[in-house]
C-alpha cells in the first residue's frame, strides 16, 4: 500500500489548501527565477555570446562524463553520416 492510501482517510479540506498554496508560492518562485535566467542570456547577447549555445553548454555541464561521452559520441555519429564533418 502506498503512502496515499495510507494517508487517504486524514485527508482534509485545509490540508488541500495548504498544499495548493504551497505549489503556488512555488510556481511564483519559479516564474520570477526564470525572468531572472533570460536576463542574464539577454545581457549574454548584448556582449556578443549566443544564448542558444550558452543554453546548450549549460545542459551539457548538467550532465555526468559518462552520459555527455555518449552524447558527443552520437553527435559525431550523425553529422559523419550526413556528410556535416
Amino acid at each position: 500500500m502506498n503512502a496515499t492510501a495510507m494517508n487517504a482517510g486524514n485527508q482534509t479540506p485545509e490540508m488541500l489548501r495548504q498544499f495548493i498554496e504551497r505549489v503556488e508560492r512555488l510556481e511564483e518562485e519559479k516564474s520570477g527565477i526564470l525572468s531572472d535566467i533570460r536576463d542574464v542570456y539577454s545581457e549574454a547577447k548584448g556582449y556578443g555570446f549566443d544564448p542558444k549555445i550558452m543554453r546548450q553548454v549549460v545542459k551539457m555541464r548538467a550532465m555526468d562524463k559518462q552520459d555527455l561521452d555518449e552524447h558527443d559520441q552520437l553527435i559525431e555519429t550523425y553529422r559523419s553520416a550526413l556528410g556535416l564533418i
